[in-house]
């Protein structure tokens, strides 16, 4: 090792200071692809041997990308593997099109009819657990059955019913950003891979137009993992006859907040890590936390819960018990027929239900809380009067502390904010201490897929929104699910 003495001076010192700097940075390569850039297709990528701090840049063209690929490499906290779609002069995303797709040969992965993008579980590059990897901006669609592709050996393949737009076999620190996830059996899935896939970040999307017609096992997401969250995305219908839930998740540590959730046959489906002893185990499977989302039940969806919780696998120790954290949420359904707030698996889960508005357009006998079991303290919400505790036979508790606000109409100005008249203002309740400090209100959902600071103006309006100053720092108003009082 070179050492700075009397006789070497100060150069040498300076010399063996850079020899040992870190130089993953320097050595960083951007691949761009596209219309006039040094690469022409996807394909041509060496996908296999990127490094950390290594980026793709997909130019956007008119012609999607009919191209699909493993990642199976390791990045860096400091310097992560991006891939990067570079935005059309009016802003339009590149496409990524699994129709027809076509892989390149120097790589080899299984399951590739699982998905147009795979993270994770190759023989070429070598397997390993892929790590510190972004995803952004990008439109990724089209991973489904009749859709096929051409795999890596150069053979006709078909997409199987389960694939998705991105397929995430295991992975550690992945952020997928301001991606639109469409037309694909599932938008998004993620495995836990017996507790090696961990924090991940699910950010600014639009993830719609999922599932596999006349099935209930495909949804707009599906994901397992240890640690993570969805924020600011934009979850919409799914594909036609579809009967697959938004967000379907087992996770440990799970955190969904400022989100707008509509449609699907459950806006929520939060259920047990079945097939994974590493997250039943993990101490925060036990604690999950919703709060500032818009979620919208619609007429015409099949199922009436808006949230379910704790597990379906049959196998009751594995259920999530703990708590579920649902605060701040503004909640609408306008169906005709019955809304059920929350299905609650077991008298061993719990939640606590503070500063919601809980509006339904039908009267409020059409209004339970929950479905037959489970605990809920409840307090400091917006109901629709007349709500009921369930509307079947209901074996579990329902602490209802008397500060509950009811009423016909909770005072919605354009998409759910709220008047500045509303009783909604200024009449929400501290948060429960256990959430505090991760999971303050410091944020508030922005139409669409972006954020903004949630205004401190003293005591905490009910709902995703604090009145007044919505609008006045970038709030849109129009688009899906604007809002006319009726």
């Amino acid at each position: 090792m070179l050492r700075s003495t009397p006789e070497s001076g100060p150069l040498v010192f300076v010399v063996a200071v850079l020899l040992m700097w870190p130089i993953s940075a320097a050595m960083a390569a951007d691949y761009e692809v596209g219309p006039e850039q040094a690469l022409g297709s996807i394909s041509q990528v060496p996908w296999e041997s990127l490094m950390p701090g290594d980026r793709v840049l997909i130019h956007w063209r008119a012609a999607p990308y009919a191209e699909k690929w493993v990642i199976c490499r390791q990045g860096t906290e400091a310097d992560p593997i991006v891939v990067s779609g570079v935005p059309g002069p009016f802003g339009e995303l590149p496409i990524i099109d699994g129709r027809e797709a076509t892989t390149r040969t120097a790589l080899d992965f299984w399951n590739e009819g699982r998905g147009v993008i795979k993270i994770g579980g190759a023989n070429n590059p070598p397997d390993s657990l892929p790590a510190h990897i972004v995803i952004e901006n990008l439109d990724i669609r089209s991973g489904r059955p009749p859709y096929g592709f051409t795999d890596t050996d150069g053979h006709a393949a078909s997409y199987q019913n389960n694939a998705a737009s991105i397929y995430v076999e295991k992975v550690t620190d992945l952020v997928i950003r301001n991606c639109i996830l469409r037309d694909s059996g599932n938008g998004l899935f993620i495995g836990a891979y017996d507790g090696e896939t961990e924090n991940i970040l699910i950010e600014g999307n639009w993830i719609y137009d999922n599932g596999i017609e006349g099935s209930i096992y495909e949804h707009n997401t599906y994901t397992a993992a240890i640690g993570i969250t969805y924020q600011y995305n934009r979850f919409g219908p799914l594909r036609g006859t579809a009967g697959g839930n938004n967000l379907k998740d087992r996770s440990a540590g799970l955190v969904v907040r400022w989100n707008w959730i509509e449609r699907g046959n459950r806006q929520l489906d939060l259920v047990d890590a079945e097939d994974s002893s590493v997250l039943v185990n993990h101490p925060s499977y036990n604690e999950t936390h919703v709060y500032g989302n818009v979620l919208i039940e619609a007429e015409g969806t099949d199922n009436s819960q808006i949230v379910h919780y704790g597990g379906d696998s049959g196998t009751t120790a594995d259920y999530r018990k703990g708590t579920l954290y649902f605060y701040n949420n503004t909640v609408v359904s306008t169906r005709s027929g019955n809304t059920t707030l929350m299905r609650l698996s077991t008298n061993d889960e719990t939640a606590d239900v503070r500063n919601n508005i809980i509006y339904t357009t039908a009267t409020g006998s059409h209004l339970a809380m929950l479905s037959s079991s489970g605990v809920m303290d409840l307090g400091h919400n917006w109901l629709t009067s007349g709500w009921v505790t369930s509307h079947s036979s209901f074996n579990g508790v329902l602490n209802d502390d008397g500060t509950n606000l009811e009423g016909s109409d909770p005072g919605f100005a354009e998409d759910f904010a709220l008047q500045t008249e509303s009783v909604c203002v200024d009449a929400g309740t501290t948060l429960n201490p256990a959430v505090l400090p991760d999971h303050a209100l410091v944020r508030q959902y922005v139409l669409h897929r972006k954020s903004t600071t949630r205004p401190a103006d003293g005591a905490l309006d009910l709902g995703a929104f604090e009145s007044g100053l919505i609008f006045a720092d970038g709030f849109e108003s129009g688009g899906v699910g604007q809002w006319s009082a009726p």
